[in-house]
Formats: C-alpha cells, structure tokens, sequence
C-alpha cells in the first residue's frame, strides 16, 4: 500500500533523514520505533506532504505522494494523528470529532463514523457534549484517534499516541490500534513504547540518527540484542 523508498529530508545543514525505505501493506500493522530526534516524526510529516523530500520517492497505492499536498494526500485516504494531540480545546468532543469529517465521502457516512467511534471509546459517547479540553490525557488521545476515524482512512498513522500518558493509558491505547487493526485498518505506528509496539506490530522498522538500523518481523527485532539493550534494558 505504502512504499517509501531511499527517502532523504534535511533542514538546512541537517540531515534529518537519510536513504530511508519502509513498506506497509495492505492491511498490515507497522510500527517504527526509536529514540526522541531519531527522525521518526520527520518520516510521517513526509509522508503527510508537510515536509518536502530531497531525495527518494513516496507510493501510496502505485501513485507518488511527494510533492502533492497534505489536503490532497488524506483525499487519497491517508490521515495522521499528529503528535500532542492537537484536538480543539474551546470546542464539544461531537463537534472535534465531526471536524474529522470535512471530506465529502467522509461526510456522507458521519452517522456511520459516530457509531464506529462510540463503540470503541465509549467514554466519547458519555462526554460528547463537554469541552474537549476537560477530558483527560487518555481521554484527549481517543478524541484525536476518534477524529481521526471520522474521516474514513485507509492508511491511520499515528506518531508517539502514548506521549504522556501513564503505562496503563499507553498500553489501553495500543491494544485500540491493534482491535482497529483487525477490523481491518492498515496501520503505521510511531512510537518510543518499544516494547508494547513491538508486541503489537507485525513488522518494525528502528530508525537511528535519520537511518533505518534494523527492520523485519516485529517479534524477531522484540529478541535482538541491540533492541534488547538500546530500547529494552535487557
């Protein structure tokens, strides 16, 4: 579904990103995981068209993303979950999640979507009507995922959804990805939760210093001693 291939980004003298290629099929669950400043929000905001590449190129579905725009790449049916959240604070959780909607064939299945989302985070349903920024943390993360549904993806990604969340939190947000991934969802996780990603995913990718370091079956890399000692404190 996805393919990113030799993909270089740099901001000014920094290399931020340097011959990086991953590949997410259809259907699949990928995880990227890394330390903070590895170059793992870099790769999503290129794959989102809000940063340019410099070298490489990006597929989605035979057709190259590179050089077309954010809006344009979610018409293509791929929708990020930025990093803090960035839901709407001033305005009601039904309406943060209804601004998830604004495409037209998103539009046209809203009664649907809200269903969706109020099946898996019931606790939407129940504070609907409140202000998005009395929600908690773990409540907050579920309003951006929930926003995020209502525009009907065909490719979620997610980057660093557990950020400040407690372990109980982060793991009960993971195994949503992973309940979403099986109603059929294709994911792509970024993520500093090592462990329970790896746990999740199918295939991983570790990226470090803007490379990718290892990749392949995600409980393979859950055993190698370089993950084991960098990431796992094994």
């Amino acid at each position: 579904m996805l393919s990113v291939s030799s993909v270089a980004v740099s901001y000014g003298k920094l290399q931020a990103l340097e011959n990086v290629s991953i590949e997410v099929a259809d259907g699949g669950f990928v995880a990227v995981v890394g330390s903070n400043g590895a170059g793992k929000s870099t790769l999503l905001r290129a794959i989102s068209g809000l940063t340019a590449i410099q070298g490489g190129s990006i597929e989605y579905n035979g057709k190259r993303l590179d050089g077309l725009s954010p809006k344009h790449i979610c018409e293509m049916g791929i929708v990020q979950i930025p990093e803090g959240r960035r839901i709407f604070p001033l305005m009601s959780v039904k309406e943060n999640l209804q601004l998830g909607a604004y495409l037209p064939r998103a539009r046209r299945r809203i009664p649907e979507s809200f269903e969706q989302v109020y099946d898996l985070f019931p606790k939407l349903k129940e504070r609907q009507s409140q202000l998005a920024k009395t929600l908690s943390g773990g409540e907050q993360q579920m309003l951006a995922i929930g926003r995020g549904m209502m525009g009907r993806p065909s490719l979620m990604i997610l980057d660093e959804p557990t950020m400040s969340l407690s372990p109980k939190l982060a793991a009960g947000i993971l195994d949503t990805l992973k309940i979403l991934n099986g109603q059929g969802m294709t994911i792509l996780l970024v993520s500093q939760e090592v462990f329970h990603s790896l746990q999740l995913a199918e295939t991983a990718y570790v990226i470090e210093n803007g490379r990718i370091a290892l990749h392949g079956p995600a409980a393979e890399l859950c055993q190698s001693e370089h993950v084991r000692k960098a990431y796992l404190g094994l």
